[in-house]
């Protein structure tokens, strides 16, 4: 099964882009940090993962990289003695490696447990997915397991579920996307997150979570949406989106990638998360959402952002990268 393989990814106020020559470059907020110099002097860099502040990196060679916030860990150096890593995504104050062996190792702030050393009896896991203080782990028979818990994120129902092909996570809550194109939640539902209208759903080709709702990609083209709609992230428009080809979730708005190359938006646009600017962008090959703005990867290796721009996640040093590495032909965009 491909992992997610996104050369663009945003943390919640900075982004990531892995270029064709095995390096990196950062932008947008630097309090902690996430944009340190030390990303410069990385090389041979495949994939690249972002947390709210901090990042992390998993090189050619099996070995993984951070930089950024380490006030709770985020960046303890367990994650230099890891080898044989395939993935690695990062939860707010925490990140998960996958190794080929198939177990996982944590490291960073573990007061919800998202350490609980119960990730270590994990030995046939294929995909790692985290959300702010749990995560959760796809094992090779389709089964699901959780570590971490502070808002029903590891609810004994994620153990019922079979043959799942995809996990995704939000803040408090989690989806399974199963094989016969059906999805099953599990967590928090104080905003509806795990509304039973997700049960209907059926062709089900990807999954995607913001903060407290949920996007799915139809093998129509068409997407549905649930959860929290107090700023319209379930807003009637993303019904009348055809042809979407993935779609990506920040905090509270959402993005679909069309199959001719543009991008729509809907959802809260206090920040300009929906700032008409998407309209004009064609030949996008992904997309990528922070907390309260996106990017849009275009064809010729550049990119391009809109939204909140408090803390330069717009930064025009963005505009200046020409060699963005574009995803392969074969990718699952996770």
């Amino acid at each position: 099964m491909q992992k997610n393989t996104h050369t663009v990814v945003c943390g919640y106020y900075h982004s990531v882009a892995l270029l064709s020559n095995g390096t990196v470059q950062c932008w947008g907020d630097n309090r902690h940090n996430q944009c340190s110099p030390l990303h410069s002097t990385l090389t041979d860099v495949i994939q690249v993962a972002c947390s709210y502040f901090h990042s992390v990196v998993l090189l050619s060679n099996g070995t993984v990289r951070c930089w950024g916030d380490n006030r709770f860990n985020q960046c303890d150096p367990l994650h230099n003695t890891l080898t044989d890593v395939i993935q690695v995504v990062c939860g707010s104050l925490h990140s998960v490696a996958l190794l080929s062996n198939g177990t996982v190792q944590c490291w960073g702030n573990t007061n919800w447990n998202q350490c609980d050393p119960i990730h270590q009896t994990f030995t046939d896991v294929i995909q790692v997915a985290c959300g702010y203080s749990h995560s959760v782990a796809l094992t090779r028979n389709g089964a699901v397991r959780c570590w971490g818990n502070n808002h029903k994120q590891c609810d004994p129902l994620h153990l019922t579920f079979t043959d799942v092909i995809q996990v995704a996570c939000g803040v408090y809550h989690s989806v399974a996307l199963l094989s016969n194109g059906t999805v099953r939640c599990w967590g928090d539902n104080s905003e509806n997150q795990c509304d039973p209208v997700h049960q209907t759903f059926t062709n089900v080709i990807q999954v995607d979570c913001g903060d407290s709702h949920s996007v799915v990609l139809l093998s129509n083209g068409t997407i549905r949406c649930w959860g929290d709609n107090h700023d319209n992230q379930c807003d009637p428009l993303h019904l009348t989106f055809t042809d979407v080809i993935q779609v990506a979730c920040g905090f509270v708005h959402s993005v679909a990638l069309l199959s001719n190359g543009t991008v729509r938006c809907w959802g809260d646009n206090r920040s300009n998360q929906c700032d008409p600017v998407h309209n004009t962008f064609t030949d996008v090959v992904q997309i990528d959402c922070g907390s309260y703005h996106s990017v849009a990867l275009l064809f010729d290796g550049t990119v391009k952002c809109w939204g909140n721009h408090a803390f330069n996640q717009c930064d025009p040093v963005h505009l200046t990268f020409t060699n963005v590495q574009l995803p392969c032909s074969n990718t699952v965009l996770w």
